[in-house]
């Protein structure tokens, strides 16, 4: 019987291999790192799906390709072998570009926002917290091994991209944004 390209078996008892080869428990720090970068490229793909602003569409899918880079640094052994796929300062570049190129356009906050409006606002902001949790994830892991400076910082500005674009979108859809009541009313 020929080999699946699918499945391998190999992780059936709860193990892994990272790049490098070293085999690693599932549940380490490191593939909760990479695996919660995964899981927010997932939602920025769900993200997408109710954009209509092609700039909007191509950017994003640019950060997924970032995401992906990411993930596959986070998910080599440097101890065994050098990560050749990293952020470049052009990435973030291009990050805080976006932000402020968004960021101009909208009018200023004057309260602190809540999610929704929108549909593809409320799922930017699911995109927000779940980068937020992937930034959380990975300060863990740099505790255990180097991550990338510029790495960090991307993921971290990466969430406030969210942000704007959240507003961005409910701004370009016309619905009002939802601004916290602290009297809970």
């Amino acid at each position: 019987m020929k080999k699946s390209l699918i499945y391998t078996r190999t992780g059936d008892k709860g193990k892994t291999c990272l790049v490098g080869g070293a085999r690693v428990a599932k549940n380490e720090v490191r593939l909760e790192a990479y695996g919660t970068v995964d899981e927010l490229n997932a939602h920025v793909g769900v993200l997408i799906t109710y954009l209509t602003k092609e700039e909007d569409i191509t950017f994003l899918q640019s950060v997924q390709n970032v995401l992906f880079n990411i993930g596959a640094n986070l998910a080599t052994d440097t101890t065994t072998v050098e990560a050749t796929l990293d952020v470049t300062e052009e990435n973030l570049q291009a990050l805080e570009h976006q932000i402020d190129v968004i960021d101009e356009k909208l009018p200023p906050l004057k309260a602190f926002v809540l999610p929704g409006g929108a549909r593809g606002s409320a799922v930017g902001h699911v995109c927000r917290t779940v980068c937020r949790r992937t930034e959380r994830r990975i300060l863990s892991l740099n505790e255990e091994a180097p991550v990338s400076e510029l790495l960090m910082a991307y993921i971290n500005r990466l969430s406030d991209y969210f942000f704007v674009l959240c507003r961005k979108i409910n701004f370009d859809a016309g619905k009002e944004e939802i601004f916290w009541n602290s009297d809970c009313k």
